[in-house]
């Protein structure tokens, strides 16, 4: 156990914009998988990829000691002639996994009613590369108490409504025989993931069913296949929501507490997408295990998911500042004191507008359309304080960038906003993504290019008139 534990706080760390050398790393990064640290892979957004690398099912097996431990008990594929680095890979990877598939400790009994949940958590290799686990806790189909089990799909893709679908019929077919999830996963490994709005469909035989077609399509907007901000909003009021994303731009530590997993783990990668077009480079869990509650500790800045029966431990580690968050009854337990005056009072107002006429319509609307409204509204908020970045990059005959920022600083007429910029391009996450824009004149995040362009349209239209 302590290897592992120590694998986990293993920090990766790379040099920032101007050789200025980052903070830690996470050990389970932000809401999507990326190829280094802060970095947006190309995997994400791009089709053809596996769906995914692994199905594994971890059980719970009774110790000696009278206490419960989860092992894999099943893996699809079984992966042979591996390179002894790519072994050594795979091992810790698959060490790891049943400890976030049952990450509320070893205290288990078999039961006769169990509700299936889903949630997920992110693993990040050696070399900044990471995977998500998209989970599904259930208790197998049979008599009498047994104890639940988790179905774990293994990818480097981000999009959890579609992994969800598949959760679904993974489950449907194990309430009938194991033996009928392989041929169904076979196909789905053998498909290429779908472009952005794009469908895959993938033919499956069930018994006394027949062939089964199932369709699995991917959202139009790519940055939003992640998350499902409906989640969050039942659980937070507009106003401490924007307390949150006012702490998370400035990469402070967070701590989510909740008694479901997959209310941890929707909340917190909501949370990190509203982060959009900038990425969270820091430790990042959705769900803590129980033997790494001493990530808490960290002096570095993290977004945790916590059980709500670890509250009292939790409250009583030495910690530096944070915000700790209750999402069960919608409050903020422990603060710094200055959320409220983090963001420019004007934007911070339009943004809490905004959420406030979503939240009040939020049964008229489809968690799509929640998605996108939602979003919306904090892109927004970075077009409007940080959107004019690219006329400041100044291009050598070589074709490399150089960000000008001080000049970019200058250029903010508000003074509220440039105070709060001074303070964000201190960031790693703005360091990260000024990097990525340095290196090519073709600009990153299509989305947010777009918005930055309607903004500039509409105030070119607003001088004319």
């Amino acid at each position: 156990m302590a290897s592992i534990g120590n694998f986990f706080r293993r920090s990766l760390r790379r040099s920032g914009r101007g050789g200025k050398e980052e903070a830690p790393a996470a050990e389970n990064p932000s809401r999507v998988p990326q190829g280094r640290a802060g970095e947006r892979s190309s995997l994400l957004y791009s089709a053809g990829q596996f769906f995914f690398e692994y199905l594994v099912v971890v059980s719970l097996r009774r110790m000696a000691d009278g206490r419960y431990e989860p092992k894999i008990t099943y893996q699809f594929p079984k992966r042979e002639n591996l390179l002894k680095g790519q072994k050594e890979e795979e091992e810790r990877l698959l060490q790891a996994i049943p400890l976030f598939c049952f990450p509320d400790g070893n205290n288990w009994a078999p039961v006769t009613e169990f509700t299936s949940e889903t949630f997920s958590f992110v693993l990040t290799n050696v070399d900044g590369s990471r995977k998500i686990g998209y989970c599904r806790r259930l208790l197998p189909s049979g008599r009498g108490v047994r104890l639940p089990e988790v179905f774990c799909i293994i990818s480097c893709l981000g999009c959890f409504g579609l992994f969800s679908k598949i959760l679904d019929e993974v489950e449907k077919r194990r309430q009938i025989s194991m033996a009928v999830i392989y041929p169904f996963m076979q196909g789905l490994r053998e498909s290429p993931f779908p472009a952005p709005g794009k469908t895959v469909t993938i033919k499956s035989f069930i018994p006394e069913s027949g062939t089964e077609l199932i369709e699995l399509t991917r959202p139009v907007d790519a940055h939003l296949e992640h998350v499902e901000f409906q989640a969050l909003l039942q659980q937070l009021s507009p106003q401490l929501i924007l307390h949150i994303f006012a702490s998370a731009v400035l990469e402070r530590r967070l701590i989510f507490l909740a008694q479901e997993l997959s209310v941890l783990s929707q909340c917190i990668h909501a949370v990190a997408a509203l982060l959009y077009p900038f990425t969270w480079a820091h430790t990042y869990i959705p769900v803590v295990p129980e033997c790494l509650l001493d990530t808490v500790c960290c002096p570095t800045p993290f977004m945790v998911g916590i059980q709500m029966r670890h509250l009292e431990r939790v409250l009583d580690q030495p910690m530096e500042e944070a915000l700790i968050i209750d999402l069960c009854e919608g409050k903020i337990l422990r603060a710094v004191g200055d959320e409220e005056e983090i963001l420019p009072i004007k934007l911070q107002n339009e943004m809490l507008t905004s959420l406030n006429r979503h939240n009040n319509n939020n049964n008229v609307h489809t968690p799509e359309q929640v998605n996108s409204l939602v979003s919306e509204a904090f892109v927004h908020f970075f077009v409007r304080t940080v959107g004019h970045y690219a006329s400041h990059i100044k291009w050598s005959k070589s074709g490399s960038g150089s960000f000008q920022e001080r000049a970019f600083c200058k250029a903010i007429a508000s003074r509220t906003n440039r105070k709060f910029v001074k303070k964000f391009v201190r960031t790693n996450m703005f360091s990260l993504f000024i990097e990525e824009a340095e290196k090519s004149r073709i600009p990153q995040e299509a989305y947010f290019q777009r918005k930055i362009a309607e903004y500039q349209e509409q105030k070119k239209h607003r001088r004319d008139s």
